[in-house]
C-alpha cells in the first residue's frame, strides 16, 4: 500500500492554533484559570519527572533530595488547584500572596537543588542546563521581591507562550495545507491530461468509409 502524499493534520493544527490564541487572551482576564493552570503545570512537571529522574541518579542522597523537592512541588501545585477551585480570589487578597511566594519557592528550589547536586555531589551537567537553572534561581528571586507581580503577569507570560505555540502550529499547518493543495493540483491536472489524451486518440482513430461498410455487409439473395 503506497504512502499518502498528504494528510489532514493541518486542519487540527489550525484549530489548535486558534484555541491557543483564545486561551492566551483569556488568561489575562481570568485569575482563577491562571491559578489553576499554574497548579496543574507544577503537578504535571513534578509527577512526570519522578521515575526517569530517580532511575538516572547514581547516588542515594541525590535521589532523596530530588524526591523531597518533587513532593514539595506536588503539594504546592495541589494547593494551588484547590485554592483556584474553592476560593474567591477577587475578594481574598491573601491567596495572591500565597500564589506569589509558592511560585517563587518552586523556581528557587529547582535551581538550588540543581546547583547543590552539581557542586557538592558531582552530578554531571550541560551548558544549556546550567543557564536554565541560573534563570530559575533569578526568576524565583525576582518573583519574591517584585511588588507588582500578580496573576496578570503570569497571564501575559501564558499569552506570550500561546502566541509562540500558535505561530508554530500555524506555520506547520500551512506547510501541510500547501502539500495537500499541491496533491489536489496534480490530481486535477492528471484528470485533464487523461481527458485530452482520450480526445486526441478518438480524433486520430480512422473512421470506416461508407463503401467499406457496405462491402462488409453479407450478400443475401
Amino acid at each position: 500500500m503506497s504512502k499518502m502524499k498528504y494528510g489532514y493534520g493541518w486542519v487540527l493544527k489550525f484549530i489548535l492554533a486558534a484555541i491557543l490564541i483564545g486561551i492566551g487572551i483569556y488568561m489575562i482576564f481570568a485569575d482563577e484559570v491562571v491559578y489553576l493552570i499554574t497548579g496543574v503545570g507544577i503537578v504535571i512537571f513534578s509527577i512526570f519527572r519522578v521515575v526517569p529522574l530517580l532511575k538516572s541518579l547514581n547516588k542515594e542522597v541525590l535521589r532523596t533530595i530530588n524526591l523531597i523537592e518533587i513532593i514539595f512541588d506536588t503539594l504546592i501545585g495541589g494547593v494551588m488547584i484547590y485554592i483556584a477551585i474553592t476560593r474567591d480570589l477577587a475578594n481574598e487578597q491573601v491567596w495572591s500572596f500565597v500564589y506569589r511566594y509558592a511560585l517563587a519557592f518552586f523556581f528557587y528550589a529547582r535551581g538550588l537543588v540543581y546547583f547543590n547536586s552539581v557542586v557538592f555531589f558531582g552530578e554531571k551537567t550541560e551548558v544549556p542546563k546550567f543557564w536554565i537553572h541560573i534563570f530559575s534561581l533569578t526568576l524565583g528571586t525576582v518573583i519574591a521581591v517584585l511588588q507588582g507581580f500578580d496573576y496578570g503577569t503570569v497571564g501575559l507570560f501564558i499569552l506570550f507562550v500561546s502566541l509562540i505555540g500558535a505561530a508554530y502550529l500555524g506555520y506547520d499547518g500551512f506547510g501541510g495545507y500547501k502539500k495537500y493543495r499541491e496533491y489536489a493540483k496534480e490530481l486535477n491536472q492528471g484528470k485533464e491530461a487523461q481527458k485530452t489524451k482520450d480526445a486526441e486518440v478518438e480524433k486520430e482513430a480512422p473512421k470506416p468509409l461508407k463503401d467499406e461498410v457496405e462491402k462488409d455487409r453479407p450478400y443475401v439473395n
